[in-house]
């Protein structure tokens, strides 16, 4: 993620509080010199740095951290709860009927996000439709038609028409049976009185509901400009961080709310429209820091299982967890966490596993073992039906004429057998358990540091 190397800078910080039962004022100069240099390397503001490390080194000094909690601890919930206070809620988008019209320069990502927040909405059970005005930048609606169509979202626009407003008065009739429409301006490179005024046209025509600002993670510093200038014009109700699976530093894009007391709407990832998430700052920050986001981690699951049972309606995760667990429900819970996302991701949400742990990995870690479960999909489908549904069929003939298939050594077929067999022993231990038991285990987790609050710090053993 764009903001890794804050996460470690400031899990770095905080481990040389490791092993202090107390805290003196040496001790908090230094951290908080270090989270300085650490918020300042990623492109945060120098005075939002300044009101955020003074508010921490107070706080440090003056609370009395809870019983049994450490001094890191106790710190990394001061900075926990700074940091959230810092970016503020999740902007407000009710599940209803409502016009949004998306602003930002070009390259931002609008177009993207038009798609990307059509496909969201038709997740919740609405039905969106994204509206193209830009009739400046070349390819635009194509580019738009062909992320709606792949996001099986309603999309209007008409490219033989050069008025923007024309187009826009027109996309609303003819989507007026959708609940929500998302207006896609045009951008320029940079803030032109005519994209402004623009805009301020396509606003009086479409009367939005909500105005959001699409911004770039590598914007940085600029990202302040942007923001007033924006704002002064439309007003800004919120803002849409976009390409945060790059390498940039993203504190700038991160802060530019304060510039229009507005909050930060969405997320975006990566290239397709599934590549979005809604902005919730706790389970942000937690993952910031290392300590997970358990909500946004079930929701993925729970999406990524139930696309791949739409896609095979004989295969049922649920009876897996009653009976013998196969290669093909392997196959399957496979064909899910390619649907959750980069597997980096999707680590950075379970606590104990993101943060500090893939601090320690090495850099190709993670490709590592995207190849590896590649390998595997690849000799799974070599396999026949009955091998997948009985892999124990599977002895030294069968792995010559799998290996000699799918053009993988017989080794990473052993591996991928070892693989299933270890799956198959966990999931009969969930077999075992009742509600009560699986609630008790949610709850040790959260305790360890999941997105859900702060409120089992004092617990928070493997930190």
């Amino acid at each position: 993620m764009v903001l890794d190397n804050l996460g470690s800078s400031l899990r770095g910080s905080l481990d040389k509080l490791r092993g202090k039962s107390r805290l003196d004022e040496e001790d908090v100069q230094e951290i908080v010199k270090e989270i300085q240099r650490s918020l300042l390397s990623a492109d945060v503001d120098v005075s939002l740095v300044m009101d955020l490390s003074d508010s921490i080194k107070t706080r440090a000094l003056e609370e009395e951290p809870p019983g049994g909690t450490n001094a890191r601890d106790h710190v990394l919930k001061i900075v926990y709860e700074e940091l959230v206070g810092l970016i503020g809620e999740s902007t407000e988008i009710p599940l209803e009927s409502q016009t949004i019209m998306l602003a930002g320069l070009q390259g931002s990502g609008k177009t993207t996000t038009s798609a990307k927040m059509a496909w969201w909405f038709s997740k919740k059970g609405l039905r969106p439709a994204v509206i193209q005005t830009d009739t400046f930048r070349p390819g635009a609606y194509d580019q738009a038609k062909q992320m709606c169509e792949r996001a099986e979202v309603d999309f209007y626009g008409d490219p033989d028409c050069d008025d923007p407003v024309q187009i826009a008065r027109e996309g609303l009739e003819a989507t007026e049976d959708a609940d929500i429409h998302i207006v896609d301006t045009a951008g320029r490179h940079a803030l032109e009185d005519d994209l402004i005024a623009e805009i301020e046209e396509i606003e009086s025509v479409v009367q939005p509901d909500l105005n959001l600002l699409v911004l770039d993670a590598a914007i940085g510093q600029g990202a302040k400009d942007q923001a007033q200038q924006f704002d002064e014009s439309i007003g800004i109700g919120g803002v849409v961080i976009t390409k945060l699976d790059g390498t940039a530093k993203g504190g700038g894009a991160l802060t530019a709310v304060n510039e229009t007391d507005s909050s930060i709407a969405f997320l975006g990832m990566g290239e397709t429209v599934q590549d979005i998430e809604r902005f919730e700052p706790n389970g942000f920050i937690s993952r910031l820091l290392g300590m997970g986001d358990l909500k946004q981690l079930s929701e993925r699951v729970e999406r990524a299982m139930s696309e791949t049972q739409l896609e095979d309606e004989d295969w049922d995760p649920e009876e897996m967890m009653k009976g013998n667990f196969t290669l093909k429900d392997m196959q399957k819970q496979m064909e899910a966490m390619n649907k959750m996302g980069p597997l980096d991701q999707v680590l950075d949400m379970i606590p104990g596993l993101g943060g500090g742990l893939k601090d320690q990995l090495p850099d190709d870690a993670m490709d590592v073992t995207k190849d590896r479960m590649r390998s595997f999909e690849v000799i799974m489908d070599s396999m026949t039906d009955d091998e997948l549904e009985n892999p124990r069929i599977i002895g030294a003939s069968r792995v010559k004429r799998i290996a000699q298939g799918s053009g993988k050594d017989e080794e990473t077929i052993q591996e991928l057998l070892e693989q299933h067999r270890m799956m198959e022993r966990t999931i009969k231990q969930f077999q075992g358990m009742g509600d009560g038991d699986m609630q008790r285990m949610m709850k040790k987790l959260q305790q360890q540091g999941g997105g859900g609050g702060m409120g089992g710090m004092g617990g928070m053993g493997p930190f």
